[in-house]
């Protein structure tokens, strides 16, 4: 399999003192998270879900012991013409007889690594629930939008993800936002009313390359004075330690993806709970391209390192290996109560349709039983790899062409030969 090997060093007992650290860190984290919601209960500001009763859906049909026809719509699209006749006007290009015909492409740009968006059991459920709910109570979780269907999937993605709690969010970017400013929101509830002195505010240790929608939620912290960013290059262990050991902050988060969505690259999570060890810090994945797709029970890249019970925080999508359309934060429920309570983007958002998150619960059912799919995804990662040479980690392939000239010119050959591979 392409994916970074869990040395046995890791494995290791480590020195009294990193144990130490680590119980002092987050005990401390508790103690934070405590006075946090203590304080928003006091000023009445502590939040919960109202849960709407619905019948639970029926339980799943049949599930197959390989690809079957409809494994293959996820893969075929179709472009319109006059859209592709003014992409490529748009580019420079006149277009040809060739271009006008309207055809099926075989699609490398997606990002339904299970091919469960057109699974029968998944399409099943959501026209059920649909049927017999429409599109369900329409408002924010905490106000009419969170039913049982809701509570369901959160409870099979604790589990998935070794989690005393979780909370389903519209999507992955608004649980990542959420996240980083319930986290910038202790700073502000600790201190009593008035902006938060520096050594107050919460230090995020951040990769480079981290995904656009928790670069934001940054940005939002640090522009409400909560919190100060420090980036460190990319996978760069030593650049973090160094950051982590210079930083005079007692409040430390580092947040990483686990799989890069640009670069198909892993986080070196072994390396990082080392350093959690050492100093203490939250640590934050995101796992949004490994939720399914990595693990052996699907449950990500922490399950892949054996290190779910290091993951203070796990976050992850459910329109990329889940085929469907949401994201979910799993943590404590002193964390949920929080991040639901101070996570604007979850608390102004209104809630995933019944018919989706029906639809979801299915995938994760399938994915479970049809564990032939994870098998599947990583066979064509070696096939791939086998016939490019290019040293592949994942199913995000990256092929950097050189000028964004060359990349249209790669696009457009690929294009009419029926494959499409969008330049980026």
């Amino acid at each position: 399999m392409y994916v970074l090997a869990l040395s046995s060093s890791w494995c290791q007992p480590q020195p009294a003192t990193h144990h130490h650290r680590l119980h002092e860190g987050m005990a401390q984290w508790d103690a934070l998270v405590g006075a946090a919601l203590a304080s928003l209960a006091a000023r009445r500001l502590l939040f919960n879900t109202r849960l709407i009763s619905l019948a639970p859906p029926p339980p799943p049909s049949e599930t197959f012991a390989g690809p079957e026809p409809w494994d293959r719509d996820t893969v075929e699209v179709q472009i319109d013409r006059n859209s592709l006749q003014q992409w490529l006007a748009a580019n420079g290009v006149v277009s040809s007889k060739e271009d006008e015909v309207n055809r099926k492409l075989v699609l490398f740009s997606g990002n339904d690594y299970m091919c469960l968006s057109s699974h029968p059991v998944v399409r099943e459920a959501a026209v059920k629930a649909a049927q017999e709910y429409g599109m369900g109570p329409r408002g924010s979780s905490l106000i009419c939008g969170y039913t049982t269907y809701h509570k369901l999937v959160e409870e099979s993605l604790a589990k998935l993800q070794k989690k005393e709690d979780c909370l389903l969010c519209p999507t992955g970017f608004s649980a990542n936002t959420a996240v980083m400013t319930a986290l910038g929101s202790i700073s502000s509830l600790l201190s009593a009313g008035r902006k938060p002195a520096e050594d107050e505010r919460i230090a995020i240790f951040s990769d480079a390359l981290n995904h656009a929608s928790t670069i934001d939620g940054i940005r939002l912290v640090e522009r409400q004075q909560e919190a100060v960013a420090f980036v460190y290059k990319h996978r760069d262990m030593s650049h973090l330690d160094s950051l982590l050991s210079s930083c005079s902050f007692e409040r430390k988060v580092v947040v990483t993806d686990s799989i890069f969505s640009m670069d198909g690259d892993f986080a070196l999570l072994p390396e990082l709970v080392k350093l959690r060890r050492k100093y203490g810090f939250l640590l934050v994945v995101d796992d949004a391209h490994g939720t399914l797709v990595c693990g052996e029970n699907g449950g990500g890249v922490p399950e892949l390192f054996a290190c779910q019970n290091d993951i203070d925080i796990c976050l992850g999508s459910l329109s990329k290996g889940v085929g469907c359309q949401g994201g979910f934060i799993a943590c404590s429920t002193p964390w949920k109560r929080l991040i639901l309570s101070r996570g604007r983007s979850f608390i102004f958002s209104t809630s995933l349709p019944v018919s989706v998150v029906a639809s979801v619960n299915a995938a994760i059912y399938v994915s479970k039983k049809e564990i032939w799919r994870r098998s599947i995804i990583w066979d064509h990662v070696r096939y791939f790899a086998s016939l490019t040479k290019l040293e592949i980690t994942s199913p995000i392939i990256v092929i950097v062409v050189g000028s964004e000239e060359a990349a249209v010119r790669a696009h457009r050959h690929l294009l009419r030969s029926g494959f499409l591979v969008q330049p980026i």
